[in-house]
């Protein structure tokens, strides 16, 4: 199903650059990351405090450069949901309630290279069983495949809109 993203109305946008966050709980704004490569843009919505909250994750483990991490946890899969969530909480948000939707994970891949180090598919995996171990599902998802995206969530409704390939659809 093709979206019309300008029809949804919103006033503020809030954009999460790579290895970034953003969270509201403002019903005018909208929530987004462009360039959604191997990275993941993971969406958290409670639609009861309509809280949202989205965040940008290059890799998968902070074990890769634990310095980085302590000073920009966002980066990484392992240390960055877990500050998300909390965030989403000193806003209102309550585990049992989010919403989870993820959209990114791609195989990037240059031609005639192969994708050796499947960023996309460990980041995922990574990302998979953090949430799974603490009881978040995700409710939607747009992963894998070798083309960039972008993720978008408006706080008002709690709806995630992904754009690709000039195409936009809920997820």
């Amino acid at each position: 199903m093709t979206v019309d993203v300008l029809k949804r109305g919103y006033t503020e946008k809030q954009v999460a650059g790579i290895a970034e966050m953003v969270l509201s709980n403002r019903p005018d704004d909208l929530l987004i990351t462009y360039a959604l490569g191997s990275c993941l843009g993971l969406c958290i919505y409670d639609p009861v405090a309509k809280v949202g909250g989205l965040i940008h994750l290059m890799l998968p483990s902070s074990q890769i450069d634990p310095g980085r991490a302590a000073t920009n946890p966002e980066r990484f899969v392992d240390t960055g949901v877990p500050l998300l969530f909390r965030e989403a909480y000193k806003l209102g948000a309550r585990k049992e309630r989010i919403i989870a939707k993820v959209a990114g994970g791609a195989s990037m891949v240059e031609a005639g290279r192969a994708d050796s180090f499947q960023t996309g598919k460990r980041n995922y995996v990574t990302l998979k069983k953090l949430l799974w171990k603490n009881g978040v599902f995700l409710k939607g998802e747009d992963v894998g495949g070798n083309v960039s995206r972008t993720i978008s969530l408006y706080v008002a409704s709690g709806e995630v809109v992904v754009k690709s390939n000039g195409e936009s659809k809920l997820l």
